[in-house]
């Protein structure tokens, strides 16, 4: 019996996620998230960056640029009010809340048009869908990122 207790309440607490830990770990635990996903994004242009500058077969790429667009989807749920401690994310990306999630969705456009045009094949293209991607990447942390 008392196992089975211990066994509910662990499964309960385990089903809440972070709605049962203290704000302040919450907001870490997020701030962590979007962290790792950033550095990933880095990682990955970083990569397709190479290919490019390379002229090597944009098709390599595609499953990064897949990656990418995946990861934007739902970038803007990682930035909650009150997730300012410790990060670069300036005080707009909440309080110009409508054009943050305008230039997330810019820059998940620009990935899928990335992604379709490794995928192609079609190099000269690709590389031009690069440049967008950079840009768009740019837009965001020029408005949204402290230096």
């Amino acid at each position: 019996m008392r196992r089975l207790l211990l066994s509910a309440c662990l499964l309960a607490l385990g089903g809440l996620g972070t709605m049962g830990l203290p704000p302040a770990l919450a907001q870490e635990d997020v701030v962590a998230q979007r962290k790792q996903l950033m550095k990933n994004i880095g990682s990955h242009m970083e990569a397709i960056k190479a290919v490019v500058d390379a002229s090597g077969p944009s098709g390599s790429i595609a499953p990064r640029a897949e990656e990418i667009h995946r990861s934007f989807a739902n970038l803007p749920a990682l930035f909650p009010p009150g997730t300012t401690e410790n990060t670069k994310a300036r005080p707009e990306v909440w309080s110009e809340r409508a054009g943050f999630e305008r230039a997330a969705a810019n820059a998940s456009q620009a990935a899928a048009t990335l992604a379709s045009t490794a995928a192609s094949g079609d190099g000269a293209a690709t590389a031009s869908a690069f440049r967008e991607m950079g840009g768009a990447c740019g837009a965001c942390h020029r408005n949204y990122r402290a230096r």
